[in-house]
């Protein structure tokens, strides 16, 4: 089967949706099909495309069997609402205008979303190429940005709901993320009968328990302390000011280090709040490549998943958390809803209430101080992905409906 895939997101750029496709596109690849990403030049999160991408229109790459189609973006930083929109509108114009004639006779066309503008590249695609248009939703957009107070709910949120709507029904098939994003869907008058939940997983090749890194300690003074990290984007998302006044309220344990790693349009207010408040126990570290993530929650003894306190975020399952469970860290998640439920039946994790600093540090002190629970804790979450979120199986799972459209 010939499999195109249009995603905003790529390696070497980390994150979720980087890692979703570029490990779904492999495994594919693996299983005897080819398969065409079609993404644009590198520059997610800091808006900066790496030095031997810079001037180009377009590139044609491979990586695992992959054939890469790079295209000309409008990169910016991921902070400021118009230029982001811009940003993704620039690559909804290239992916069609450069990539699209160099792709002859897809099988069947996959858009991953976020971006929006992403899904009318792969319904444009999929008309020209008489393809089947299938389409994976991992955020319901617009619906976070005015969870979020990005935009204010009125005339162009209801335009954007009502073309978000006419691409599900337009779909052949529609892969969701979570079971509550199907039912939601559902809900608004779609097809139950071709929404399908394939979930993030983990690549338990990368995300394996392994011995503290010993540069790593030395690099950070890291040394004889209990290292508390917290990796992902630094945004509105995930509130990490609540998690500056846990590590406000630890400062007395001597033995605590919390590491921030990552980008985001809030780290340089986070990075404000410890100048302004002198909060001596967290070091911020820059964005890391895909390959040294492991390396870093396997340095932690704790790892720590925040969601801000909104009704929407209810329904999302942060990837994260299997890449943590995989590696045998313990867990606190603040957060509510679906991820909640898989992080209790794990026993990998202490759940507690969104934004509140108090259940988090009563968490991380009964963790850090109870021997036996941290070691059940650390044991429990590598058998539970493998059963349960094996990147591979949910490949061929994947797979399965593709060949079906």
């Amino acid at each position: 089967m010939k499999i195109v895939v249009i995603c905003h997101y790529f390696p070497p750029e980390i994150g979720a949706p980087s890692a979703r496709i570029y490990e779904m596109a492999k495994h594919w690849v693996e299983l005897g099909n080819e398969v065409h990403v079609v993404t644009c030049f590198p520059n997610h999160p800091n808006g900066i495309i790496p030095s031997e991408y810079q001037g180009k229109k377009y590139q044609l790459e491979e990586m695992d069997g992959i054939h890469i189609h790079r295209n000309y973006v409008y990169a910016t930083p991921n902070k400021g609402f118009i230029k982001k929109t811009l940003g993704h509108i620039s690559f909804m114009f290239s992916s069609v205008l450069i990539s699209m004639k160099k792709i002859k006779s897809p099988d069947v066309i996959v858009t991953s979303s976020p971006t929006f503008f992403s899904i009318i590249s792969g319904y444009w695609y999929s008309l020209r190429k008489k393809a089947p248009f299938i389409l994976e939703i991992r955020d319901l957009w617009p619906a976070a940005m005015v969870e979020l107070g990005v935009m204010k709910k009125g005339f162009i949120t209801n335009i954007l709901e009502k073309m978000e709507l006419f691409f599900y029904r337009k779909s052949k098939k529609l892969i969701m993320v979570t079971k509550s994003f199907k039912e939601d869907v559902v809900s608004r008058g779609i097809d139950g009968n071709k929404v399908h939940v394939i979930t993030n997983g983990v690549n338990q090749e990368f995300f394996y328990p392994k011995e503290k890194n010993i540069s790593i300690l030395e690099k950070y003074n890291l040394e004889n302390k209990f290292v508390i990290s917290y990796v992902g984007a630094h945004g509105i998302s995930q509130n990490l000011s609540t998690i500056l006044n846990v590590a406000k309220g630890l400062e007395k344990d001597k033995d605590i280090q919390f590491i921030f790693i990552g980008e985001g349009a809030e780290k340089d207010k986070l990075k404000n709040i410890v100048d302004e408040q002198s909060i001596n126990n967290v070091t911020f570290i820059d964005s890391q490549p895909k390959e040294k993530i492991a390396e870093f929650y396997n340095t932690s003894d704790l790892s720590l998943i925040p969601l801000k306190n909104i009704e929407l975020f209810k329904t999302f399952i942060p990837s994260k958390m299997f890449e943590i469970m995989a590696c045998g860290v313990p867990i606190v998640a603040s957060l509510e809803g679906e991820a909640a439920d898989i992080l209790e039946r794990s026993k990998a994790a202490e759940v507690v209430k969104p934004d509140n600093a108090d259940e988090i540090m009563d968490a991380i002190v009964k963790i850090k101080n109870d021997k036996a629970l941290y070691e059940n804790l650390k044991e429990s979450g590598p058998a539970f992905v493998e059963q349960n979120y094996s990147r591979e199986k949910l490949a061929k799972e994947y797979l399965k409906l593709l060949s079906e459209a």
